[in-house]
């Protein structure tokens, strides 16, 4: 179900600026930047780089391309 948000004009703009960094549409993006706080609220123990590993191995199951995760 899509709606309309209404955000901020700043966030907008940084939504804008790193959209094109990240090679993401602006709603991309701002979808991006929901999921990785959702789940930073939800395990506060995590830090952004082992979010971002957990998120790329279950886009690397879901293609049935895994590869083995080294610790440390």
């Amino acid at each position: 179900m899509a709606g309309a948000v209404r955000v901020s004009d700043e966030l907008l703009r940084e939504a804008r600026n790193y959209s094109n960094i990240d090679n993401r549409s602006i709603t991309g993006q701002i979808e991006h930047w929901a999921r990785i706080g959702k789940i930073a609220e939800e395990n506060p123990d995590l830090n952004y780089t082992l979010i971002r590993e957990i998120l790329i191995g279950i886009k690397e199951l879901e293609q049935e391309e895994p590869s083995e995760y080294n610790f440390g």
